[in-house]
């Protein structure tokens, strides 16, 4: 049962790094970091909801948390999916505006 403390330190470093990377969204005025750095957030939006989920039914165990369960761990694939996108979208963009760098 060692893999119960997992969900947990997943839930908060990924809670951690969303209000990072939404704070570090006021920081910057460049729009194109500033959507690189959404696109992060999203992601750890993303494996909040998924860890979530799981750590929701593994610790219950009943029905109606696994329907909750599967709730929050279709959403967090669906923010994972499409934050891995935009970062992907962003970085090349970020690399055609500045290759020099």
């Amino acid at each position: 049962m060692d893999f119960m403390v997992i969900f947990p330190i997943v839930i908060v470093i990924s809670a951690v790094m969303y209000i990072y990377y939404k704070v570090s969204i006021l920081k910057t005025k460049d729009g194109l970091t500033q959507s690189y750095f959404n696109a992060k957030s999203r992601i750890c939006l993303g494996l909040f909801l998924f860890a979530f989920g799981i750590n929701q039914y593994v610790f219950y165990q009943t029905r109606i948390s696994l329907f909750i369960g599967i709730l929050f761990v279709f959403l967090g694939a669906m923010q994972l999916v499409r934050g891995f996108k935009e970062t992907k979208h962003y970085r090349n963009e970020w690399k055609r505006l500045n290759p020099a760098d």
